[in-house]
């Protein structure tokens, strides 16, 4: 790693501490809105966004916790088994809602509360996730590019709700956000099992113009 590299760690690891805080901030807000409008509409959309704020908590509290240590390189495989494990837990709640929502007919209320909610997240998510991601990945650091992953699948689920409620309040299609959340679902386990194999970009963009030698392969260092 170059001498500008190493002089910019301490700047770089303060930057995602800061990141973190705002999500975890962020969705524990998120979380108690959409939990409080969902049981108030009977909308099992919202209280699954809700749920998976919850899950997008613990996530971004695992790279706190990597990054609140001395060398925090030390704790990246531990950090990552937790992502990969909130991925799996992400997917678990958005397919047995969505599959309940399915199965049991539910024709939610009309939901002003959860409508803005999901505008607001929709607009907040990709702005975290990019600055994670950015940050990360100049870092070295895999656990904060797989927290990223997180955050922007929070940004598809958002546009799922916001979509699915406003086709509930305006045609009475109940039952396209549930079918929506499967297909997101599925995309969560394949990022968990990615995680949990550590498959993440961890090359510090010193490395990346480096030269070809020294790039890595899967494809990220393009993105």
């Amino acid at each position: 790693m170059s001498t500008t590299s190493v002089d910019r760690r301490p700047l770089l690891e303060r930057r995602i501490r800061w990141i973190v805080a705002v999500t975890i901030t962020y969705n524990v807000v998120e979380a108690g809105v959409a939990l409080v409008a969902g049981r108030l509409a009977s909308s099992s959309a919202l209280i699954g966004f809700g749920l998976d704020s919850v899950v997008e908590v613990l996530s971004a509290a695992a790279v706190a916790w990597q990054f609140s240590a001395p060398d925090p390189h030390t704790r990246e495989r531990a950090a990552m088994r937790t992502i990969a494990l909130s991925f799996f837990g992400l997917a678990a709640f958005v397919t047995v809602d969505a599959v309940r929502t399915l199965l049991n007919a539910t024709e939610p209320e009309h939901s002003t509360a959860g409508i803005i909610l999901a505008a607001v997240s929709l607009a907040v998510m990709p702005v975290l996730s990019w600055a994670e991601r950015r940050t990360g990945r100049e870092l070295g650091s895999a656990s904060a590019v797989a927290d990223s992953k997180q955050t922007l699948i929070c940004t598809y689920l958002s546009a799922v709700l916001l979509v699915g409620l406003v086709l509930n309040s305006a045609l009475g299609w109940w039952w396209a956000d549930p079918v929506a959340a499967v297909v997101i679902a599925a995309f969560a386990v394949r990022e968990g099992v990615e995680a949990w194999k550590g498959d993440a970009c961890c090359t510090p963009v010193s490395q990346l113009v480096a030269g070809d030698e020294e790039r890595c392969d899967d494809g990220c260092c393009d993105a």
